[in-house]
């Protein structure tokens, strides 16, 4: 459907953005919370480039993700004034490359930007593609009661509605409870 550099760019987002303190359920906590997590996350998503070790870089991630997340939120013409903005304040300058077990894709962030510049590029260069399809819908908050998590619906037929989480099971285990509750009440607490 996609590339495979902004299906990789798209889900590292979701990855990146999920790691906020949750508004709506208080007992999920910074997914951030050290260097370490910082640095897991880069190994987990692939991320090239230096080892953070100060914790501004840190700083910088976390302050980072409010404004990606607000790409999930918010009207088309407001991301990509937003995305425009982003490409100019951050110096983007596309270049195509290959490293690693990646065939050639696009970076459009020097190597030596720091990493919130270059994990906001990344993210804004595979949102263009969204956009480029008219696909931006597919940029969903999950579903489930409780969880306001984000998600990239990358199905066939834009069908995903929960994030990563254990929200489908949840949500589904509670629907099946109901209806069966409602044929039988006196199975509600088997």
């Amino acid at each position: 459907m996609f590339g495979h550099d902004t299906e990789m760019a798209l889900r590292g987002a979701v990855a990146l953005v999920n790691t906020m303190p949750s508004e709506v359920d208080p007992t999920a906590g910074e997914g951030l919370p050290d260097l370490a997590a910082l640095r897991s996350f880069l190994v987990e998503w692939s991320w090239s480039g230096l080892v953070p070790t100060r914790n501004a870089t840190l700083d910088e991630v976390r302050d980072l993700r409010p404004r990606l997340r607000a790409w999930w939120t918010s009207p088309e013409t407001a991301v990509v004034d937003d995305l425009n903005a982003l490409f100019a304040e951050y110096d983007a300058t596309p270049r195509v490359v290959r490293h690693g077990p990646y065939g050639w894709h696009l970076h459009a962030a020097a190597e030596d930007a720091p990493l919130a510049h270059r994990m906001a590029v990344e993210a804004a260069v595979a949102v263009v593609d969204l956009l480029r399809a008219e696909d931006l819908g597919r940029l969903k908050t999950c579903h489930a009661r409780g969880c306001d998590r984000v998600l990239v619906d990358l199905s066939r037929n834009r069908s995903r509605a929960f994030c990563e989480g254990a929200c489908a099971d949840r949500t589904h285990a509670a629907a099946y409870r109901a209806r069966r509750s409602a044929r039988d009440p006196g199975t509600a607490l088997r």
